[in-house]
């Protein structure tokens, strides 16, 4: 996957949005090596609704407990149920095997809210030396 493609958030989710306002969410390699070892997701189910910056779920690792929040608003299409067992793929691949949920976006304009591959990457780096 492109990271190019990919929006960011300040709270390091990402999302991918395709051609149909269907977009696939998950968190950054920065969130994923910060956390450390995944041991624990819980996610929305199918159906639910989800406002962009609120929150969309609950991660755990060996260093932390952490909210998740959806970057846009919409419905939850589809959830990654391959998390439940193994939480570790999260740290593996968090932009492909990792993703978390599919949300069919009700605003396609909140995605320009978003911060593009390099504008979050500066933002880790200035968030990094404070």
């Amino acid at each position: 996957m492109d990271s190019l493609e990919l929006k960011f958030t300040e709270e390091h989710e990402w999302i991918l949005v395709d051609d149909a306002a269907l977009g696939l969410v998950g968190i950054s390699q920065h969130a994923a090596d910060s956390l450390g070892d995944v041991v624990f997701i819980d996610l929305p189910q199918v159906g639910d609704n989800v406002e962009q910056f609120g929150k969309l779920g609950e991660i755990e690792s060996v260093k932390a407990f952490s909210e998740l929040f959806s970057p846009v608003s919409g419905a939850v299409v589809e959830v990654n149920e391959s998390l439940i067992d193994a939480p570790d793929l999260i740290n593996e691949n968090p932009y492909e095997r990792g993703w978390m949920v599919k949300i069919q976006l009700s605003d396609l304009s909140e995605v320009d809210k978003l911060m593009s591959a390099s504008e979050y990457e500066t933002f880790v780096s200035e968030s990094e030396a404070h």
